[in-house]
């Protein structure tokens, strides 16, 4: 108990002197972009790495060992001049379920829609509230993003304050010649993203956020049944929103990162056929394009 009120208190308070928030692995591919010089997409992959990790996000500190682990993958397509790109963004987001050497992952998510600027060995420059270029504002985006999910994990609606910081990036790009930011371009972009978090309409896929992480995977390591109890429970919030809202990107992008997970719980034997029965019916009524990996769940009933 004590490691888990020192953990918390340090994830969520502010203390002095000690790391930055995040160990972010970045790296940059071109191996569909022939004839260019490679270097360039090595200084690129450098110097991104350096911005999201020596720079401070929030007023909280963290133990090194504390640090959120995440992934960041850029994936070139297209150089479309000395100094312009086209490519994509895989992003994921694992959290550390206390007492275990385990990490779940919180989001893995492609952004195909990401077209940027990039100067050899020009300083990446971001301020909060402004838009000076793509590239750092989409890497700003998904790190408050990625913080926000993270502390709700640990607190109900603990990440607010990121992810609103999230949404003032979006604001603040809603005048660039940019795509991905703006909401009628599409129902599946970056404006969708922290818009499905925020709508207090939504308000469950954040409860479940929290139910899922802190009262369910924490707790299994001593209690397990009670730990699963708490998951099955937050299972029931997203049916709430998928009765209501189907076709969310946040719902989608939450089952996305659990569904194997789930399937792993469930699929235990020691798990009461019952239960393993209500819990996959209710993960086919929701993810329904996924009724199949589900049905494993049964398999040994």
């Amino acid at each position: 108990m004590k490691k888990i009120i020192l953990f918390l208190t340090t994830l969520l308070l502010s203390a002095t002197g000690i790391a930055q928030e995040l160990n972010c692995q970045v790296s940059v591919t071109s191996s569909q972009v022939e004839g260019t010089d490679k270097q360039v997409f090595q200084t690129m992959q450098n110097a991104i790495y350096e911005f999201i990790n020596s720079r401070k996000w929030s007023n909280n500190n963290f133990r090194t060992e504390e640090r959120i682990e995440c992934t960041i993958l850029i994936t070139i397509s297209e150089r479309l001049s000395a100094d312009a790109f086209k490519g994509s963004l895989n992003l994921v987001l694992r959290r550390p379920v206390l007492n275990t050497a385990y990490n779940t992952v919180l989001l893995n998510y492609v952004d195909k829609d990401f077209a940027f600027g990039y100067v050899e060995y020009q300083p990446l420059d971001y301020n909060d509230g402004t838009f000076t270029s793509n590239l750092t504002s989409v890497l700003a985006y998904y790190i408050y993003v990625f913080l926000g999910l993270e502390f709700d994990s640990f607190a109900p609606n603990g990440g607010t304050v990121y992810l609103q910081k999230a949404q003032d990036v979006v604001t603040a790009a809603q005048n660039s010649q940019e795509t991905g930011w703006k909401g009628y371009e599409s129902q599946n972009n970056r404006y969708w993203l922290v818009e499905n978090f925020l709508n207090p309409a939504n308000s469950e896929l954040r409860n479940f956020m929290y139910q899922y992480h802190r009262n369910g995977l924490d707790m299994m390591y001593e209690k397990v049944d009670q730990g699963r109890a708490a998951i099955t429970e937050s299972l029931n919030l997203l049916k709430t929103i998928y009765d209501e809202r189907p076709d969310i990107m946040a719902l989608r992008l939450i089952l996305d990162a659990k569904r194997d997970e789930l399937v792993n719980i469930y699929s235990d034997q020691r798990v009461p056929p019952m239960e393993k029965t209500t819990v996959a019916n209710l993960l086919k009524e929701i993810d329904p394009a996924n009724s199949s990996k589900y049905q494993t769940i049964l398999q040994g009933n």
